[in-house]
């Protein structure tokens, strides 16, 4: 294991699939971006995404980037993991919550911000604004973890809870604004919150400039976004994946089929990715990223426990879907000659240590 590896001799990568033809892990097909109706694709440019670097680069980490040789034998590849559990606030969205607040004018920041989540953009919103030195208010639904309801309460957040669905989250967000006139920050609908979480992959790739896959959790589609945009600009070769439970997989649908998909009602672990798309993210998705791969519940937490084993790291379930793909062998990778370079963004560390049900990893 390593923090901060240096990039072995680089392997030429084969050109990226299109959209039309990439794999979304289950035998489908991911259909061309002009099938998205109605939409302009606005979304930040790599210009944006620099200045948000410089801008939050006093309020986050830089995390490392790590590796396993032992995880590289399983996996068939060279898997290097950004190691955004160790973020502030423990998830990449100190980010974009970074970006967003610290781009707000004088008189936006005064009347403070509100938002919706289901933890960690929450905490993250909670201590920026904090560190700006203004209100938060933090619509979360009821069955959020313990865990993310004390982080948020902690940065100094005002908690509303709700049912647990998007339209509650959202018509709770609405009344606040009304009530207060505070500014809302969208978990992921806004280029501001997109340009920031894109840093990750932009660290991610200024220390390993040669992966041929970068793969990203997906929920509401701002980490995967910001993802896509960055990797397609530094590294054009290189295929985005984007990686979700197979009992939560509306994102995968709602690119395939050109439209938003309901949200699965099946349960899922990931408790960070239950959101869907919003038409800005599914339009980025759609034009940017190459496949998508789905696990089960049971890859998510195996990969959870090699992640603790083998590099002595606490990763959320969310972001061990994005590692799950990889590690059980989901996106193709053994199956070619040369050896393959892979990014994984683990997105975040809060984990409730008490509820967590570690079985026995798959072989």
């Amino acid at each position: 294991m390593s923090g901060h590896p240096q990039a072995p001799s680089s392997t030429k990568a084969s050109p990226a699939p299109t959209a039309s033809t990439a794999s979304t892990g289950e035998g489908g097909s991911l259909p061309g971006p002009s099938a998205v109706s109605d939409f302009e694709i606005i979304n930040p440019s790599f210009e944006a995404i620099q200045a948000a670097h410089r801008r939050i680069a006093p309020h986050i980490h830089r995390t490392p980037v790590m590796s396993s040789s032992s995880l590289d034998q399983l996996a068939g590849a060279q898997l290097y993991f950004k190691c955004e559990n160790l973020q502030r606030s423990g998830s990449f969205k100190m980010r974009g919550a970074s970006n967003a607040v610290f781009s707000l004018r004088d008189e936006e920041a005064a009347r403070g911000v509100v938002t919706h989540s289901s933890g960690n953009h929450a905490a993250a919103l909670a201590l920026a604004a904090r560190e700006r030195g203004i209100r938060a208010w933090i619509v979360m639904p009821s069955d959020a973890p313990q865990i993310k309801r004390r982080a948020v309460e902690a940065f100094g957040g005002e908690i509303v809870l709700c049912e647990p669905t998007m339209a509650a989250r959202e018509a709770g967000a609405a009344e606040l604004m009304q009530r207060t006139g505070a500014v809302l920050l969208h978990p992921f609908d806004d280029d501001r919150i997109i340009a920031g979480q894109a840093t990750a992959a932009v660290e991610l790739l200024e220390e390993i400039p040669d992966l041929d896959f970068v793969l990203a959790p997906v929920s509401g589609g701002g980490l995967l976004s910001g993802t896509a945009i960055a990797t397609k600009h530094l590294r054009a070769a290189a295929q985005v994946v984007g990686c979700e439970p197979r009992n939560a997989d509306d994102a995968a649908r709602s690119v395939a089929a050109g439209r938003l998909e309901p949200a699965a009602q099946a349960k899922t672990i990931a408790d960070g990715l239950r959101a869907t798309l919003a038409p800005r993210t599914l339009a980025i998705l759609r034009r940017h990223v190459d496949a998508f791969s789905l696990v089960s519940e049971e890859e998510i937490v195996a990969a959870m426990r090699l992640l603790w084993d083998r590099l002595k790291l606490i990763v959320e379930p969310s972001g061990a879907v994005a590692a799950a793909p990889a590690l059980f062998r989901k996106i193709g990778i053994e199956r070619n000659s040369a050896v393959r370079k892979v990014g994984i963004i683990l997105s975040g560390g809060n984990l409730d240590l008490d509820a967590l049900p570690f079985g026995r990893a798959l072989p």
